[in-house]
């Protein structure tokens, strides 16, 4: 897939073998468009970039409140867990989830660093595979929870 950002294209692998909801899921709102201008509304420097709230995370829509982002998913249920052995390294897309490990909607996140505390507790779906130094640039959040203002954005998410 191809995660257009504002620096550059993001080329992300798919891990169909280990976490097919998971992946059918991601094509389905990204192919659909509902990623488009969706905004990484937590980002924690030497930690991750977390983005995919379809519902109220889409600085396009005419009623936009960066403080409901990261609140919502999407309209289809949550996923059952998925987890696996691959681990959460720098790269690594996994889906952010509450704390019930069966929530998992729409909502992803990009590792920046090694983050072993994850392992087997969040489902892991893709890897980065060109264009990390874009997702680097992602702007970041403040304070311990990682919020942004005045957040980088999807350009663009779709199937190669």
């Amino acid at each position: 897939m191809i995660l257009k950002l504002k620096s550059g294209d993001v080329k992300i692998e798919l891990f169909a073998d280990v976490a097919p909801k998971h992946v059918e899921r991601i094509k389905k709102l990204a192919n659909d468009g509902s990623y488009d201008n969706v905004v990484f509304h937590r980002v924690i420097d030497g930690f991750m970039a977390q983005t995919g709230d379809v519902k109220f995370g889409n600085s396009s829509l005419k009623n936009f409140d960066l403080r409901r982002a990261g609140t919502g998913g999407s309209d289809l249920p949550d996923l059952p867990a998925e987890f696996n052995d691959l681990p959460h390294e720098k790269g690594t897309v996994s889906m952010a989830r509450s704390s019930d490990p069966n929530s998992a909607n729409s909502q992803f996140f990009i590792c920046f660093q090694p983050a072993p505390f994850l392992d087997r507790n969040y489902t892991v779906f893709g890897k980065v595979i060109e264009g990390m130094e874009h997702v680097d640039k992602i702007k970041r959040g403040d304070g311990q929870n990682g919020a942004v203002s005045d957040p980088d954005k999807i350009i663009s998410f779709k199937s190669l």
